[in-house]
């Protein structure tokens, strides 16, 4: 696997920003804020040297952060330069993309799927009650426009919620959460496809998303909507 295309890599970095970002020659370090690895790792955004990797450890933990570094599955250098430093493989993740005219093929069903901002106090009840902390949800508040927090219903109640944004021409969905009691019944396609519409509004042509490589069925349900893989990366980490 490699990094995705350039304007899919740019859409992933500006549609869920770091609380601040401090350069070192080559690396980037994000303060997460607690919010996650996203937002709290470092990567490599230039030519790089031993001393920018010290230089992001250090800024690690003047933040009060673990040291957490995320590298594309084709930076062999970095990998491998992580791996020396005892850092550990973490979270294998796949970026997948689908063009949003494949997308809009199928219209929502009624009262099934909104895109709206700001968020409505029960899409923050179905963030919080799945991974999706305030602090996660911070990020989302961080995002220029134009993004939306997706809804979804069925079974005439409020199941679903999730945030898409869209950078030149790619939009990315974000904390995709379904409520234990209606996974599995199709719903989070339909979010999908609310995002889809939504982007095509905004002139975006790619939809695209992170999923975790062990996420099977995450994984089916977006490949089964013509989704493939663009790219995929990890994390190296460890705790001193």
């Amino acid at each position: 696997m490699t990094r995705p295309a350039p304007a899919i890599a740019a859409a992933f970095e500006a549609s869920w920003p770091a609380a601040e970002t401090r350069i070192f020659g080559g690396i980037a370090v994000g303060r997460g804020a607690g919010a996650g690895g996203r937002v709290s790792s470092a990567r490599a955004v230039a030519e790089w040297s031993v001393d920018d990797l010290d230089a992001a450890e250090a800024q690690h933990r003047d933040w009060g952060q673990r040291i957490l570094f995320r590298a594309w599955d084709d930076d062999d250098r970095l990998m491998t330069a992580l791996i020396e430093r005892d850092c550990a493989i973490e979270i294998p993740t796949l970026v997948m993309s689908a063009p949003v005219s494949s997308l809009i093929d199928q219209e929502v069903p009624p009262v099934t799927g909104f895109a709206i901002w700001p968020p409505l106090a029960i899409q923050r009840d179905i963030w919080s009650a799945g991974n999706i902390n305030p602090a996660r949800q911070g990020v989302m508040e961080r995002v220029a426009h134009p993004k939306a927090a997706l809804l979804g219903r069925i079974q005439d109640r409020a199941a679903g919620a999730g945030f898409v944004a869209c950078h030149e021409g790619v939009a990315m969905i974000h904390g995709l959460e379904i409520l234990p009691a209606f996974r599995r019944m199709g719903l989070g396609s339909w979010m999908v496809r609310t995002a889809a519409f939504w982007a095509a509004e905004q002139g975006a042509e790619t939809l695209a998303l992170a999923v975790s490589r062990a996420n099977e069925v995450a994984r089916a349900t977006y490949g089964a909507l013509g989704f493939t893989v663009a790219g995929s990366y990890a994390y190296y980490g460890r705790d001193s």
